[in-house]
């Protein structure tokens, strides 16, 4: 089976499981065995589609003698990765992008005995004929009006545009060095031996960004816990808490899943103290344990919590509590492409759960102690809203500046947006509240 395949059967997973397309390109990577060529041309191939879908629908409504939603769902899916291949990849000869497609018709459109013809005469249609560019940004760049009317409200018109253009961009491989076993020049020099091009990031210290990596569970210099992947938005939150290393503290990361922020906090504290890791679900618990033992991170005890419901010997306790919590991710549309089709009115309940998970995790901070507040997306109810809710309910909390590298301008109000495009990292929201 090859990357094309590959791409299709994950296209049409997630369109009729409704999954999310990173967790089901994984696991169809390795079901079907692709190499590291391969994998890398399915991932382009499947991200490249849910990047561009309303693009794609623009041209094919152009090429199309029917309609649009007379198009069977798998023939649809096809001719997206053709018209994919044909307009947004140089290096794809047009006779493979199109033959290819027709193969796919055949085996995958079986009762349908016209769709390999259409296929391959609606392709090679395309292929000859310079067809209207999208005016709309909703076309441009495929993001529904819906979303982009929230986006534009949180960011302003003047910097929606370069949102939405990193958006589309290919995601960097981001890691992050376990200075507990290694220091970072000695990471980029073991990876080159493994054949990985390596870089530092632009303003974070110890995180690099790799390419060439191919199945990055298979390198040696992971499986010896040498690093962990994490974009720099998420690293930064952890750094916000300025946890001690010279002392022994304990630190609650109450949604840890899948385990970066405990992760960068244990390193973090040098080892020493204790870090209780928690989520709510069982199976993402293990994924934080198996990520601990690999980095022989010892100060870490995972367990299964939900983080909205009180654990009373923790009352007090906590020197600092990170709280990323449940959100809507329309800062990490990049990463999981497909959120920008998820209505924005099915997530009206999260800034309520949001808030229940703050007040709770503010009840285990000591007098003094530090309390992180962050999400990965850009909506004001999530974030701004949140904490405004909060503060409002607990006199005994107060927003303090949050300590950001040179490349930040200073921050005075506690509270910090990061919008893709324009600081090298996914969409993230960070507030540092403190008890007094």
């Amino acid at each position: 089976m090859g990357a094309r395949e590959t791409a299709l059967n994950v296209l049409i997973a997630c369109r009729k499981a409704g999954g999310w397309s990173n967790g089901v390109l994984k696991e169809y990577t390795l079901r079907d065995r692709l190499d590291r060529r391969e994998a890398a041309l399915a991932a382009r191939l499947c991200y490249g589609v849910l990047q561009n879908r309303l693009k794609l629908d623009f041209y094919l409504k152009q090429l199309l003698t029917g309609s649009l939603k007379g198009l069977h769902p798998a023939v649809r899916d096809i001719l997206h990765l053709g018209l994919y291949q044909l307009y947004e990849m140089d290096k794809i000869p047009q006779s493979a992008a199109v033959n290819e497609a027709v193969e796919l018709a055949k085996k995958y459109c079986r009762k349908q005995k016209n769709a390999p013809p259409l296929v391959n005469g609606v392709l090679r249609n395309a292929a000859r004929t310079e067809l209207k560019e999208p005016q709309s940004l909703e076309e441009k760049y495929s993001h529904p009006q819906k979303l982009l009317s929230l986006l534009s409200s949180y960011v302003g018109e003047n910097r929606l545009e370069g949102m939405l253009k990193a958006n589309n961009g290919i995601p960097p491989m981001v890691v992050q060095v376990n200075t507990l076993k290694i220091t970072g020049d000695a990471l980029v020099s073991r990876l080159e031996q493994e054949g990985v091009t390596a870089q530092s990031h632009s303003w974070m210290e110890d995180c690099l960004i790799l390419s060439g990596t191919g199945n990055l569970e298979q390198l040696k210099s992971f499986q010896e816990g040498l690093f962990y992947v994490q974009d720099a938005a998420a690293k930064l939150s952890v750094l916000c808490a300025q946890l001690p290393k010279d002392r022994d503290i304990q630190v609650l990361d109450c949604c840890a899943a899948p385990g970066g922020k405990t992760f960068a906090a244990a390193i973090g504290m040098n080892g020493r103290g204790k870090l209780f890791s928690c989520d709510i679900h069982s199976h993402k618990t293990a994924l934080i344990e198996n990520g601990a033992k690999r980095l022989g991170l010892h100060n870490v005890e995972v367990s299964c919590q939900d983080a909205s419901k009180e654990v009373p010997e923790w009352i007090g306790k906590m020197d600092a509590v990170i709280a990323d919590v449940p959100c809507s991710g329309y800062g990490i549309i990049r990463k999981k492409p497909d959120i920008r089709y998820k209505d924005p009115d099915s997530m009206q309940d999260l800034p309520a759960l949001q808030l229940a998970i703050l007040c709770n995790q503010a009840n285990y901070v000591k007098p003094g102690g530090v309390l992180i507040y962050s999400t990965c997306t850009l909506v004001r109810k999530e974030n701004e809203g949140v904490v405004e809710k909060f503060l409002k309910t607990h006199p005994d909390f107060t927003l303090e500046p949050l300590p950001l590298p040179a490349a930040f301008p200073k921050n005075e109000s506690g509270m910090l947006a990061l919008v893709p495009g324009e600081y090298d990292t996914d969409g993230f929201f960070i507030t540092r509240l403190r008890r007094k």
